[in-house]
């Protein structure tokens, strides 16, 4: 009993971000919008690099798509001046997640990266994170999609194939960040600014994603969050988002 009281008092210390200070990084990502051109080769990349299921068009038609990372799109002014803009959503990894306060047994919490990381094995599926969460990022496995050959082929041995009745979200490619930490720790150095990759940033073609450790104040992640194009999504909710956006530039050369 004293043992699980150690690891439930542990738990409970990251629940909310409490250890941001102390952290080993705070990883987090800047999104360009005045870059992004809604492509969605990010969301294609997370689908292979994560084992994403297809789920199919039925259920999708019933509000059961599977992305980690989806592509909004708005449209503003009126015709016959009418200008479409695309904003990418993904998990926004918050300092103060109202998910993992929710949460019955601890299923999600904050790591020492300052991620806000899914422990599959001891998700239930009851649903409370994701109603939680303002910004619409988790998705429940509603079945165990197996993946018809070859396409079972393709599958990345670095991330499980998680099976039905568990809630999943973005982590941040955590795989790609533990490959970085155990290359640095392997050649006795820190992890450096670029090291770290994932796989939407990786693919984005106009280079509209950032990723980096926002603790670091000379990593690219850290100078782009301080631009006076910045703001976060639902900011006024203090949830303290690790993800920044940039706002379009107008084409009198005025933020929109």
């Amino acid at each position: 009993m004293s043992v699980l009281k150690s690891i439930g008092g542990k738990l409970k210390s990251y629940r909310t971000g409490g250890n941001q200070e102390t952290a080993d990084h705070r990883w987090g990502m800047v999104v360009d919008l005045d870059r992004c051109n809604g492509c969605e080769a990010c969301v294609v990349a997370c689908y292979a690099e994560n084992n994403l299921p297809v789920v199919g068009e039925a259920d999708c038609a019933v509000s059961r798509a599977f992305s980690w990372i989806r592509i909004e799109r708005y449209v503003e002014g009126e015709y016959p001046n009418v200008k479409t803009g695309f904003i990418p959503i993904m998990c926004q990894q918050c300092g103060k997640a109202p998910c993992e306060t929710g949460c019955p047994v601890y299923a999600t919490y904050h790591n020492q990266d300052g991620l806000n990381v899914q422990v599959y094995n001891r998700c239930v599926g009851t649903f409370t994170c994701a109603t939680y969460c303002p910004y619409d990022v988790r998705r429940f496995n509603w079945r165990s999609y197996k993946p018809q050959a070859p396409l079972d082929e393709q599958l990345n041995p670095d991330v499980s194939v998680r099976e039905m009745g568990v809630m999943e979200k973005c982590t941040f490619c955590i795989q790609r960040i533990v490959a970085a930490k155990d290359k640095a720790k392997d050649e006795n150095r820190a992890v450096k600014d670029g090291d770290v990759r994932p796989a939407c940033v990786q693919s984005c073609p106009p280079g509209a994603l950032v990723f980096g450790d926002l603790n670091d104040p000379a990593s690219e992640v850290s100078k782009l969050a301080k631009s006076p194009r910045r703001y976060r999504l639902l900011e006024e909710l203090n949830a303290d988002p690790s993800v920044i956006y940039l706002k379009r530039v107008a084409d009198e050369g005025k933020n929109e």
